[in-house]
């Protein structure tokens, strides 16, 4: 442990006396945890985030009166004896529970306002989370999210150090930088010395980081704050932090290497030999419907779509002939459907399109419910080869059927509403890699590719003759030299190999349909740069905030940063984002439409 530098205000936190410290002279600062008169004997609970320890004032030589000023979460200043407890009145359950203060001198250096505050961090009673959000400051006294935040500075400290002795710079890359899409809106800010022009907030250092390894840094991270307008859920914010890594030279396999290394070293329990499963992105859409599949419980999608190609369910049917059929069997070992819950899982896939699920159940040879007319013995007996769980047991047969991109997320979700429902999901930490992806989505509304991950990735180097042809078919088979890393459904890092061909690039702008005078506006000094000699390099980010969620067990990201926004991007204790004042807007010469 480190020297300890002397000048507090107090000698010691409220967590760490016990009876090897009976007699010793102490002074302790905290807020008011509890007070209590006991005819005459008068005791004060004082709590900081180490813990709590009783003040007793039975010996208090001062102004007994003066303690009818102390109101709950006040913040005050005792000094006294540590004695022992008399033994009636010792607390085990506390570290500190032997002891308490017997106080000589008392201080009130800051009185809360008992009349009027929102709500006791201690209480029993938990209040709501936009009260908690809108006095935030109230809510960070919890030792919940005290421990939290130590957690996340304790994580950042071993990702730092881990990348240290791998011979990694850390540079910090600027805030305020050039407009350069990357899947997301901007944030952007208006330039007060360059009338009508912006910066924007980067949504990550994606082109920086590159021409470090353009500048020949070699190896780059960074703990790094990004910004995305996007809409907003659990386990997202407008501004996060990922842990960001560039290398040169770098394979596939160094990348994922070094990220597999570093998991054991944040993920407690996580042995160092860990091996970690690698599936394709087909492979995931088709036994999971998502690139992210949490992989924790087993229940896979199969596909029957061939199956119904001939049915006389005539949805099944036409569906097999347009589109995709995912089935689910969930054995009766595992759990049981009545009508009212298999009628509402069309709640569950309604959000992503699904129009509703089918269903039949299985006793013996016997099939019963839903579709039960359309599935004859023939048709069961081919499903069921298909299912290693359903050929000796009784259950539930579930469908989705429809568009395939619908299909796939709505069976993902009747999924996970099934695991979390029986919770079906194993303890621990099951992580995925993710690889193969797609290079492009095609867009059938703007008739135009997007970049899956973002513009920058390079093309496998085998698919390379697909993607300079420039043909539309060929383009559509093109993958991506990328990879995501899984835990436990969540996508908390990602990375790809990035082009380092000035030509190669400069196709990629092209067949995202960006006109010549728009990529020389956007992406002129980063095409420029790739003239002078780019050393191959790829990198990846991993999402610090995700990676808190898992290590902490909550599902929320608000639980995981100091001061987050709602999911209407809404900080309620500032009020932000707030109306420019009419100095502002004319100082910055733009226009403000109400």
């Amino acid at each position: 442990m480190s020297e300890k530098i002397l000048g507090l205000m107090n000698t010691h936190n409220c967590g760490e006396l016990t009876v090897k410290h009976i007699g010793d002279k102490v002074t302790l600062c905290g807020w008011v945890n509890k007070y209590r008169n006991l005819g005459g004997l008068h005791f004060i609970d004082v709590r900081d985030k180490h813990g709590l320890t009783q003040l007793g004032f039975e010996n208090f030589r001062g102004d007994i009166s003066k303690l009818k000023e102390v109101a709950l979460e006040g913040v005050v200043k005792a000094s006294g004896t540590v004695i022992a407890r008399p033994s009636e009145a010792k607390n085990l359950e506390m570290k500190t529970g032997e002891i308490e203060i017997s106080v000589d001198e008392f201080e009130i250096l800051s009185n809360s306002d008992k009349d009027r505050i929102p709500f006791l961090p201690f209480a029993k009673i938990e209040a709501t989370e936009d009260l908690r959000l809108k006095y935030r400051y109230l809510d960070l006294r919890t030792e919940r999210l005290q421990s939290i935040l130590k957690k996340r500075s304790d994580t950042t400290i071993v990702i730092r150090n881990f990348m240290a002795l791998q011979d990694f710079v850390e540079v910090e890359t600027p805030i305020l930088y050039k407009s350069t899409p990357e899947g997301a809106r901007d944030y952007v800010v208006p330039s007060r010395v360059h009338p009508g022009t912006v910066y924007a907030l980067p949504q990550s250092p994606q082109t920086l980081k590159q021409l470090l390894m353009i500048g020949g840094t070699g190896k780059y991270f960074q703990i790094a704050k990004c910004f995305r307008d996007e809409d907003l859920r659990a386990d997202r914010q407008p501004e996060f932090t990922q842990v960001d890594i560039e290398v040169s030279f770098a394979t596939q396999d160094y990348l994922r290497n070094l990220m597999t290394a570093l998991m054991p070293k944040i993920f407690a329990g996580l042995p160092a030999d860990f091996k970690f499963p690698v599936m394709s992105f087909d492979q995931a859409m088709n036994l999971y419907g998502t690139d992210k599949p949490d992989i924790s419980f087993d229940l896979p999608h199969i596909d029957v779509t061939s199956l119904f190609r001939n049915s006389s369910f005539q949805t099944f049917a036409d569906a097999a002939c347009n589109g995709l059929i995912k089935a689910m069997f969930v054995p009766a070992t595992t759990g049981t459907f009545t009508r009212k819950e298999v009628d509402a899982f069309v709640d569950v896939v309604k959000p992503f399109g699904g129009k509703g699920v089918a269903w039949f159940k299985v006793a013996g040879s016997e099939v019963s419910g839903g579709i039960s007319k359309f599935i004859d013995g023939d048709l069961l007996a081919k499903m069921q080869t298909l299912s290693k769980e359903s050929s000796s047991n009784d259950g539930t047969w579930l469908f989705v059927a429809g568009k395939e991109s619908i299909v796939h997320a709505s069976a993902d979700a009747l999924r996970r509403h099934i695991g979390k429902s029986f919770k079906l999901s194993k303890s621990g930490y099951h992580f995925l890699w993710v690889n193969d992806f797609p290079l492009y989505e095609w867009n059938e509304d703007d008739k135009r590719f997007y970049a899956r991950h973002h513009p920058f990735t390079a093309p496998k180097t085998e698919d390379l003759p697909l993607y300079l042809s420039g043909e539309q078919a060929s383009l559509a088979k093109c993958r991506a030299e990328a990879y995501d890393l899984v835990c436990n459904g969540y996508e908390i890092a990602g990375g790809s190999i990035r082009i380092h061909r000035q030509d190669v690039q400069a196709k990629m702008f092209e067949y995202l349909g960006m006109g010549e005078e728009e990529t020389k506006n956007q992406f002129g000094f980063f095409l420029e740069a790739l003239k002078y000699g780019t050393p191959p390099h790829g990198g990846m980010a991993l999402g610090l905030d995700r990676t808190i969620m898992l290590i902490v067990g909550t599902d929320n990201i608000r639980d995981v940063i100091a001061f987050p926004k709602t999911t209407s991007a809404t900080d309620l204790m500032a009020i932000a984002p707030s109306s420019p004042s009419p100095a502002q807007i004319k100082e910055l010469h733009f226009s403000w439409n109400k």
